[in-house]
């Protein structure tokens, strides 16, 4: 008898690892299904016309291989110490920040906190931030952080405008502000209409504008008080804005007591990584009554079911999912993990301990101020905090080039000065090296001395909360990082099945590489060559996505799905106007589109124009080409989402494509739902001009409770002169500061790309829609399944209709919370339709993940039967009382239905049950009461 050797490879990452079904298994599900094939099902699913012809011909690598070849490739990065400042810094990942929060998945795997019941941990962690950030600057009110620095002053010019009382259309840009500020704020203000006065802060006008920013401290280092210009701008009723740094708040005057009504800046340096540009949380607050016009997340206080204290997104009705085209912002992803860092990293030292380290950097730079002009070098400015400039003539380029070969880069200013930032991480030794490249050999001065004026220091208290004070030894802090995340509900539990945001496998051999130095330290800004290896990464990504997509050209500027919308529109409008056609301005968005759709059109300067659905959820054909034809002179382009927002391949797409580009327009595909379609459709072949990719979504970068994101965008060749310029030296069209927006975590979907091959990829692609359909038809019989394409199929995502229950008093939401007790994320909740639910199971779920979601739902039902028969009431019933906390389970129990009903209903785990540390949160308490730091230690005693 022969020996037959195996064929099972433990070694395919995209089969063995990142696709959860078995071959086994989907055999089963293809049963339910009642298909007999996998191809049978994509066959009936989308639909012929669109399918793509070529194949992902790439092969894949393991998970050991992929290492390697990231080791390689980051060994073509030269990682130098950098002192080139510009808003990005070195810092210290403190290593139990590193271990237990960036590299733990209880962290980066977790949604969005839209269901907050199930968010406490990262919902605590954000409030800690907010009330850093709202310390600091000394003003009331704080956001859970934006995009970067730059977005954040472009937000705070629109916020400006709307809440200025002024009649002014300019706005003064302190030409003292980080270069890709401006770039930002620049293109943020054309499309509006917006003029920018860009100018020195002395040449001031305050009754020209309607609000001002100045940076603090300057790009080249200015410390001004900015007291009297802040007075004169409010007394022209105009708004001022302060983009500002938090360690040097700890012992400079603070915005706030400048009177400042605004404060922007860029968390970095509190322990996240440069990066080559992110990602990295920004910052935002304000005066107490401009908080309903604050663009982003903002974390409260409120009650829950027993009164006890919870957390909650607060004010959500001011954000884009529901205010659409009227939204103040089309801010969608924030950066709650590098928030969460941040925030970690103020508590681990408190506010004595961030001090020590801005006197210690401040300190450093005064030693080396001393020491160059005690060698006759001229430098400024006179008052500074961490970075000065030396004036050294025509010998610039030496002098960069000595310090570049001494291991340190320095940062070009104009043609006849040299820059110098220094940071935590800066030593004795780095002073000495930079002061050799200049020539001198004497060692910096001993002692500390203040390079600023007394007037300038600090007098207020900050960071007084007790959890700045908790007893830092790591062993408490560890236990304090393991509480909170205790408290979560992320991927490292259970199945997210959240429709339209793809919470899929974030593999640990794709998360690696971010914290290897040779990635992580690099600075944005570092001479080209340095980052040899970004290059590369970024270049085959770039090469694989226009394979996928069927585009010709990447950018991969843009940091957010939304942001990458708003960086596609604004391409839009750029080849139009080199056209000679800049009064196309009209979008044709469809009635079903997410809120960021609309929202971003607006920021655009377009005109939204909405089209009708169909009964079915399709886009209504004719009445779009009445609209196209209505508006066919000014049509500037139309949105869709495919497959659609209702989960289905919409026949009529190249329809809707060709009457578009019949009128002149151009043809925007959202790639939110691109998971359903790598490997069997492009974009770019269907009619499709430009798209945005959700990197965090299809190509597996983690949602780590709301960000980071990566919404780069694919272009046909005749749209790709036009895309994001480089924010460094103020290119056109800049939409974030890094000109590859948050560099780091591409390397995540670079890497899942490589392991999964292009056959991988595809596969992917067939499961999803495979686990979606054994979803839909596993529920036949109990809950109704909205839409389905013409073959009785749906995409990736099936949306359960839960509208017939309401007549008995059960809600959407009741069953959204009773799925905390079977311990799920719910689904996503009324979207695209109200009183729905969006399930999208992803490709990463295993049968038995998938099963265990679907007795629950079969529970619930049973339960809403009891309801509908009148064995018991909505309000009595477990369904309106879920979630169930340990503190239900063992309280006295006067309620209509068993203990054990309530607390273990099936699905739900009994050893390793998941319990939420609250019960259901009070909307409207929390909105009322509106409290967005940590309550006051008063408060704990009550």
């Amino acid at each position: 008898m022969s020996y037959t050797p195996t064929t099972y490879d433990p070694y395919d990452f995209a089969n063995r690892r990142h696709i959860g079904p078995s071959p086994n298994e989907m055999a089963e599900m293809l049963r339910v299904v009642g298909t007999q094939s996998l191809d049978t099902l994509i066959d009936e699913t989308i639909p012929a016309s669109i399918r793509q012809k070529d194949t992902l011909d790439w092969a894949p690598l393991s998970e050991h291989d992929l290492l390697a070849r990231m080791r390689e490739v980051a060994g073509k990065n030269r990682v130098l110490t950098s002192l080139i400042g510009q808003g990005y810094y070195g810092t210290v990942t403190p290593p139990a920040i590193q271990r237990n929060i960036l590299e733990n998945p209880a962290w980066y795997t977790a949604y969005t906190p839209y269901q907050p019941e199930i968010a406490q941990g990262r919902l605590e962690a954000l409030l800690n931030y907010q009330t850093m950030v709202a310390d600091l600057t000394g003003l009331p009110v704080a956001n859970a952080s934006l995009l970067d620095e730059a977005t954040a002053a472009a937000e705070a010019m629109t916020m400006a405008e709307r809440s200025a009382k002024s009649k002014a259309r300019a706005f003064f840009v302190d030409r003292n502000c980080h270069p890709q500020t401006i770039a930002v704020i620049r293109t943020r203000a054309l499309p509006l209409g917006i003029e920018i006065i860009e100018d020195a802060p002395e040449n001031l006008d305050p009754t020209a504008v309607f609000g001002a920013i100045f940076q603090y401290p300057g790009t080249y280092g200015h410390l001004t008080d900015f007291t009297d210009a802040i007075s004169a701008l409010h007394a022209a009723k105009a708004i001022a804005v302060v983009a500002t740094d938090l360690l040097a708040l700890t012992l400079l005057k603070e915005p706030g007591a400048m009177g400042a009504d605004i404060a922007v800046g860029s968390s970095q340096r509190f322990g996240v990584p440069m990066g080559y540009g992110g990602p990295h949380a920004a910052f935002m607050s304000c005066r107490d009554d401009l908080k309903r016009s604050m663009p982003g997340r903002i974390v409260g206080v409120s009650i829950d079911a027993r009164g006890n204290r919870a957390y909650r997104l607060s004010l959500q009705t001011r954000e884009q999912h529901i205010r659409r085209e009227k939204a103040t912002s089309n801010v969608c992803t924030a950066q709650a993990l590098l928030a969460v860092m941040a925030s970690f990293y103020a508590v681990f030292h408190g506010p004595v301990g961030l001090r020590a380290i801005a006197e210690r950097v401040h300190g450093n730079a005064t030693r080396l101020a001393t020491a160059l002009k005690a060698a006759g070098a001229e430098v400024a400015p006179d008052a500074f905090f961490d970075t000065i400039t030396v004036k050294v003539g025509v010998g610039q380029a030496g002098i960069l080039a000595a310090a570049e070969q001494r291991g340190i880069n320095l940062r070009k200013v104009g043609r006849d000065r040299v820059g110098i930032s220094v940071d935590e991480t800066t030593n004795a030794d780095v002073i000495a090296r930079t002061l050799a490249a200049f020539g001198i050999t004497d060692a910096a001065p001993e002692g500390f001395a203040l390079g600023f004026p007394e007037t300038l220091l600090r007098d207020t208290a900050y960071l007084t909360h007790p959890v700045f004070h908790m007893n830092r030894a790591e062993s408490e802090m560890m236990r304090y990082m393991r509480r909170l995340s205790d408290r979560d509900l992320a991927l490292d539990r259970a199945m997210i099945p959240l429709g339209s945001c793809t919470m899929k496998l974030n593999a640990a051999a794709e998360m690696m590489p971010i914290t290897w130095p040779e990635f992580n330290q690099l600075h944005p800004y570092a001479p080209i060559d340095q980052a040899a290896g970004y290059h590369l990464a970024i270049s085959d990504l770039q090469q694989k996505l226009c394979q996928i997509t069927g585009y010709d050209a990447f950018s991969m500027q843009p940091n957010s799905g939304a942001q990458g919308e708003y960086a596609g529109l604004l391409t839009i409008s750029a080849f139009h106007r080199a056209n000679g056609q800049g009064h196309r301005d009209v979008c044709l968005i469809p009635m079903s589109a997410h809120g960021t759709n609309p929202a971003s059109a607006q920021m655009a300067g377009m005109r939204v124009v909405v089209v009708k659905s169909s009964p079915n959820g399709d886009v209504d054909v004719e009445d779009f080409r009445a609209k196209a034809t209505q508006h066919g002179d000014n049509l500037a382009a139309c949105m869709i989402t495919y497959p659609s927002t209702h989960g289905v391949f919409e026949e009529t797409v190249r329809e809707i494509c060709d009457i578009t580009h019949a009128f002149g327009g151009q043809v925007y595909i959202d790639g939110a739902n691109m998971n359903a379609m790598v490997g069997l459709v492009k974009p770019g072949e269907i009619g499709g001009d430009v798209s945005h990719l959700n990197l965090h979504k299809t190509f597996a970068i983690p949602h780590g409770g709301g960000g980071p994101g990566m919404g780069p965008i694919g272009v046909k060749a005749h749209l790709a002169p036009y895309l994001p310029g480089d924010p460094a030296d103020g290119g056109e069209g800049a939409v974030s500061a890094a000109y590859s927006g948050s560099a780091s975590i591409l390397l995540i979907s670079w890497a899942y790309c490589l392991m999964m091959g292009g056959e991988g990829l595809t596969q992917a692609t067939r499961v999803a829609i495979l686990n979606a359909n054994y979803i839909a038809d596993s529920l036949r019989g109990d809950y109704p399944i909205l839409f389905k394409g013409n073959r009785g199929r749906v995409a990736h995502e099936c949306i359960i209709d839960t509208r017939p229950f309401a007549e008995f008093g059960v809600t959407v939401e009741d069953i959204a919370k009773r799925l905390i007790d079977n311990g799920f994320h719910a689904p996503t909740m009324s979207w695209p339709v109200t009183g729905t639910l969006m399930v999208e199971p992803t490709e990463s779920e295993t049968k038995a993940e998938i099963d265990r979601f679907v007795t629950a739902l079969k529970a619930i039902r049973e339960e809403i039967r009891d309801v509908e028969d009148g064995v018991i009431s909505a309000e009595e019933s477990p369904l309106r009382f879920a979630p169930h906390t340990v503190e239900d389970l063992v309280a006295d129990w006067t309620r209509k239905y068993p203990r054990a009903q309530g607390c273990f209903p099936p699905g739900a785990f009994r050893v390793d049950k998941y319990w939420p540390p609250v019960g259901r949160v009070d909307n409207v308490h929390g909105d009322r009461n509106l409290i967005c730091i940590c309550p006051p230690l008063e408060s704990y005693v009550d």
